[in-house]
């Protein structure tokens, strides 16, 4: 099926951040008391926005996180994008093979604006990605696996969700991506094929997406 818009995820389908960002995270919770692995954090908070984090910690323990954790992980966050950050290998090929037949596409992120921004700058992204083709969950709210998101971007782009096709490697993305009546198909390069259900299908390289797009 030719898609009229792909949406893309963004850490870990178009950046390589979800080694980093989960890492930081599992540290940080950690240190606040809260034991967290690596593993943990990939299972609990891999494509959630931020507010997932306070709720899961508050439902499991009764606190509350500090009111500067956002703050204060981010500021971890961004310096090791600074010195790590790299494309998903293969994104921009496909991105390149998009623009040349004309496809549209664009961003859902549960991440932030600036969080996409600083993302983006440090990979050359930027290039393809201008501001009005990208979206975050600070513009609707609620962040995945509510659906939200996807419908936003959606109607901002002038595409029946129907006509949509996403592309996520998070369990919590694919169900909001279903949520939303949109086609989805799971990237399996961090995460298991058994944790995307829901998904249309599947790939583990960049390189096999043009083709599952009718490219």
């Amino acid at each position: 099926m030719r898609y009229d818009l792909v949406i893309f995820d963004n850490d870990g389908v178009l950046v390589d951040s979800e080694p980093l960002s989960n890492r930081l995270l599992a540290g940080h919770l950690t240190e606040l008391g809260h034991p967290t692995t690596y593993e943990d954090s990939l299972r609990d908070y891999m494509g959630a926005a931020m507010h997932r984090v306070h709720d899961v910690i508050l439902e499991r323990t009764g606190q509350r996180l500090p009111e500067d954790f956002d703050t204060a992980f981010h500021a971890r966050v961004f310096a090791a994008f600074q010195e790590e950050l790299e494309p998903v290998d293969g994104a921009v090929e496909v991105l390149k093979r998009l623009t040349a037949a004309g496809v549209p596409y664009c961003v859902a992120s549960s991440g932030s604006h600036e969080r996409i921004r600083v993302g983006h700058r440090k990979t050359g992204l930027d290039a393809w990605f201008p501001e009005e083709i990208v979206y975050s969950a600070e513009d609707v709210g609620r962040g995945k696996p509510a659906p939200d998101l996807f419908l936003h971007a959606a109607a901002r782009r002038g595409v029946a969700p129907e006509r949509c096709v996403v592309v996520e490697d998070s369990r919590l993305g694919v169900q909001a991506a279903v949520a939303a009546r949109m086609d989805v198909y799971g990237f399996t390069a961090m995460t298991p094929e058994d944790r995307l259900t829901g998904a249309k299908g599947f790939f583990s390289r960049m390189e096999e997406l043009p083709a599952i797009l009718g490219l």
